[in-house]
This record gives structure tokens, sequence and C-alpha cells, in this order.
């Protein structure tokens, strides 16, 4: 079972890039990638706008700077993250230790979770105060940025919840083989060697028994004497 297990083949088998692509793991990295970008690029470049009294940027989100750039963060964290997690996929293969792949899916899972949650508070955050700004010439010129934005944090709530439920199928998954390797071994190392079968034409020492018509054999029967020469 070493270097078999958490949804990988055995350690230092060949990579087929095909296969590798077309994995639902492998897919959802990706998209999230693409809607991290979709969240962070538009808010850095439409989602600050001129003020109506003056050439001062306010964020497009009822001039909520903070909404502007837990935005920005959170987009670029997934698509470091996504970056991140693409390579350590790449290379999960080659690692042989089946406790290093159990630390790198727990990596994986805990981050996938906290992720999907920041998403959803993003989402709710960024809806919230686009609803609270008043219209106003930039807020008509960056509105499509600040849509954009907000769509793509609903889909990446989607993406990242999907990728912690492929996380949680792999752990389980491993968790369950590495279970069944232990049993398997824990079995074999604990059994003992069968005896001999009774019968079987090789006795052991408890089954020995002493030869027949000994106990009533007698050198000198009665009535028997020796004939004289």
């Amino acid at each position: 079972m070493e270097g078999a297990s958490f949804g990988a083949g055995r350690a230092g088998a060949a990579l087929d890039p095909v296969s590798f692509a077309r994995r639902p793991q492998t897919l959802l990295r990706v998209a999230s990638w693409v809607f991290s970008i979709a969240v962070f690029g538009p808010i850095i470049n439409e989602g600050y706008v001129n003020t109506d009294s003056g050439p001062e940027l306010r964020c497009v989100f009822n001039g909520n700077a903070g909404a502007c750039r837990f935005g920005v963060a959170l987009g670029l964290g997934a698509f470091l993250a996504c970056t991140a997690f693409l390579l350590l996929d790449l290379r999960f293969q080659q690692i042989s230790s089946v406790r290093d792949r159990r630390r790198a899916v727990l990596l994986d899972l805990g981050f996938s979770g906290l992720w999907s949650f920041l998403w959803f508070v993003g989402f709710c955050f960024l809806t919230n105060q686009w609803q609270r700004t008043a219209p106003g010439p930039g807020t008509l010129q960056a509105g499509d940025a600040a849509r954009a934005a907000i769509a793509f944090s609903f889909f990446s709530i989607l993406s990242w919840v999907a990728l912690t439920v492929k996380a949680l199928q792999r752990f389980r998954l491993g968790t369950d083989m590495s279970l069944f390797a232990t049993e398997q071994l824990g079995a074999g190392a604990g059994q003992a060697y069968p005896g001999y079968p009774v019968g079987s034409g090789v006795e052991g020492t408890e089954t020995y028994q002493s030869p027949p018509f000994t106990e009533t054999l007698d050198t000198s029967p009665k009535g028997y004497q020796v004939p004289a020469y």
C-alpha cells in the first residue's frame, strides 16, 4: 500500500498529461484560477472611480475601500493557491510516503473549506455594498466591473465547495485504504502457523502414544516351558 493511496497511483509511476488535464480536480482548479482573475482584475482596473467633488479615487462599492481591498486580497489569494495546488497535484504521485500524502490532502481540504467560506463572505459583502451604492457617473462607468466581481465571486463559491468535496473524498479513500492495509499487516504478523493435523503422517509430541501391546507384553507366558535339549 505504500505509495498507492489518497486517490493517486503508486509512487514513481509516469504521469499522463492528458488524463491529468481531464481530471475533475484539475478542471476545478483551473476554473477557480480563472474566476479569481475575474474578481480581482476588474476591481484593480476599474474598481476605483473619481468622486464628484474632486479627483480623489474611491471604491465603487459604496465608497468602502475595505470592500475593494477584501475582494482583491481574496482573488489574489485564490489565484496563488490554485497555482500552488496545481503544482502539488503534478508532484503528488511522486510522493512515496503515505503520511506525506495525507498531510497534502489535509492541507488541500482545510484551505479549500476555508476559501469556500471566505468566498461566501466576500460575495455577501460585495453584494451588500453594491446595493447601497448611490447612482452616479462613476458608478455607471465601473458598474460592469462591480457586477463581474460579484458574479465570479458566486461562481468561486461553487468551484471551491466542489474542490472541498473532492479533497474530502480523497481523504476518506486514503484513510480507508490505510486502515485496510494496517489490519491486513496486523493480522498477518500475529497469525500463528497451524500445527500438523492429526493423521497426516507426522505426529507431534502431544499426540504421541506408546506402541500397542506394550503393557500386555509378557516375556514369559504362562504354561510355556523351555524345552531341554
